[in-house]
């Protein structure tokens, strides 16, 4: 299990923390390689264990780590070099998705990590063959994020969708004079990218 094995000694250790269960398609024995590490935590003090997370998951250096903007229950959101993706869900800690990004200067960072977290998610759904997901998926990040940075038309395939993204932001890098790091785009990349023979996007 390696790091996420680590994360959940590390969640499971704080004072506030009375479970956490290893759940989804890596609990079912039914994940690929890609398949994100999904726990779901229990607290007793959400407020608490969601102000500590960033210090908890600091010493792993994660290349993103993210409140999730649109799911029905509080989730945290982590992508370690690997690439490996592990989500921290508290199901008893409903919330409301948020309206799509308003793309800025203060705002682009956050938007590339959502890009790139939502992508390699995608890529494991490819994996497993789920074609209607991840179509409609793409609309709803066409929505939320491609709008946002001024791409209009919804992408056909995950490789499409990131052409379009890196474009579109690197377009906005210049206007805001900026440079967002690389490395996050660097491990998901390559995986949008390839896909094995006969598997269609």
């Amino acid at each position: 299990m390696g790091i996420a094995d680590d994360i959940e000694g590390s969640i499971l250790a704080h004072p506030t923390v009375r479970r956490i269960e290893l759940v989804g398609s890596r609990a079912r024995g039914t994940a690929t390689e890609l398949s994100d590490w999904d726990y779901h935590v229990t607290a007793d003090d959400f407020g608490r264990i969601a102000s500590d997370l960033p210090a908890l998951v600091a010493p792993w250096r994660p290349l993103a780590a993210q409140w999730d903007r649109l799911g029905d229950v509080a989730g945290y959101l982590l992508i370690f070099p690997g690439p490996t993706k592990v989500d921290l869900l508290f199901p008893d800690v409903p919330r409301r998705s948020n309206p799509p990004w308003r793309a800025g200067p203060d705002t682009l960072a956050a938007m590339d990590a959502h890009f790139w977290d939502w992508s390699l998610w995608l890529v494991s759904k490819r994996r497993h063959g789920m074609k209607d997901r991840v179509r409609g998926e793409l609309l709803r990040m066409s929505l939320h994020i491609l709008e946002p940075l001024g791409v209009h038309s919804i992408p056909p395939t995950l490789e499409e969708a990131a052409t379009h993204y890196i474009r579109a932001r690197d377009r906005l890098e210049a206007r805001y004079r900026l440079r967002l790091s690389r490395r996050l785009e660097q491990e998901v990349l390559p995986l949008v990218l390839y896909r094995p023979t006969g598997l269609a996007s």
